[in-house]
């Protein structure tokens, strides 16, 4: 199967980002992150800065606790309702937009829920990217100044984080293998290993 989707959840620091850019470039396809924002804002015509500003407001853990909003296909919510801007109707945006992009070709899509968002389709292929502690540790020691300390904090609040805003729109655990096909470790295959490991899965699956 030509038209493969590869979605990529990771721990951070564990390369996940990096592994899903390298395989995407490899193939010459596109690779979304952040991007899906920006045109999420444009399809719905809601300022761009909101949606970054609901992920702040999810990652100080306010609205975690209140309960799940878990994403439908299609629950989309009218401008005339006030609830249009609501966190709800965000995700419903990136997920409209996630959608299009996978029916459009194939292409990488890193976090935001993708696996979840596309369950449905019978060419995604589900990836988690994980490592131990000390791992991630030095790995993303060698992308910021901060000191090991505040960096292993910051590494388990931004895993916290992508595990309760999972957890919030899909009603599901983050870091459960079950949600995923494949589960790598990069600390022992490495980044070209992982990539290597993918192209091999989706050359069995889809042979």
């Amino acid at each position: 199967m030509k038209n493969v989707v590869v979605t990529i959840a990771r721990q951070y620091g564990s390369g996940g980002k990096t592994i899903a850019q390298m395989y995407a470039q490899k193939h010459g396809i596109p690779c979304h992150e952040r991007d899906i924002l920006r045109l999420a804002a444009d399809d719905s015509g809601i300022n761009e800065a909101l949606f970054g500003e609901v992920d702040e407001r999810l990652k100080s853990g306010s609205l975690f606790g209140i309960s799940k909003k878990i994403y439908t296909i299609g629950d989309l919510i009218p401008p005339s309702s006030p609830d249009f801007t609501s966190t709800q109707n965000l995700f419903n945006y990136q997920a409209k937009v996630i959608r299009e992009l996978a029916e459009a070709g194939p292409c990488v899509f890193i976090g935001r829920c993708a696996d979840f968002v596309l369950a449905d389709k019978p060419n995604v292929v589900s990836v988690f990217v994980h490592a131990p502690k000390d791992y991630c540790l030095e790995q993303a020691r060698e992308r910021t100044a901060k000191n090991v300390g505040d960096l292993s904090k910051f590494i388990a609040r931004t895993d916290k984080f992508r595990g309760d805003y999972y957890r919030y729109h899909t009603g599901h655990e983050w870091n459960d293998a079950k949600n995923y096909d494949l589960c790598l470790d990069s600390s022992k295959l490495g980044f070209e290993g992982c990539v290597e490991a993918i192209e091999k899965y989706i050359e069995v699956r889809f042979k």
